[in-house]
């Protein structure tokens, strides 16, 4: 079964910014369209942003278009989310998810990782 496990999380000062990583194991994820997700307290989960297993598209939500970057190093099996221009409304713990086809919704997703905090506070 593929495992996510997500790092880079911290807290931050508004304009600040942060790159989280998502490492796969034990298999490669050349194959997979990576997601990155996001919940804060007392909200639904968030799309944030996907990218196909080749690299080459990639799909951002409006609230963080313009500011962060997915990207992705398949040699090192793991995807980025460079994320700059940080503000309090994305405070959040943000989760990357794999399957093959990418897409908005969480429930179209079959692995996820467990997590990092994203604080963004003064």
């Amino acid at each position: 079964q593929l495992q996510l496990v997500e790092s880079g999380g911290g807290l931050v000062q508004p304009g600040g910014s942060l790159r989280l990583s998502c490492t796969a194991s034990p298999f490669t994820l050349d194959w997979y369209y990576i997601g990155w997700f996001r919940q804060a307290p007392g909200k639904e989960r968030e799309f944030v942003a996907h990218i196909s297993g080749s690299g080459s598209r990639t799909y951002y939500a409006n609230s963080v278009k313009g500011r962060f970057t997915i990207s992705r190093d398949n040699a090192k099996n793991t995807v980025y989310l460079q994320m700059n221009n940080l503000n309090p409304e994305d405070t959040a713990i943000y989760y990357c998810a794999a399957n093959r086809f990418g897409g908005s919704q969480g429930l179209a997703y079959d692995y996820w990782g467990q997590g990092t905090q994203v604080t963004v506070s003064s």
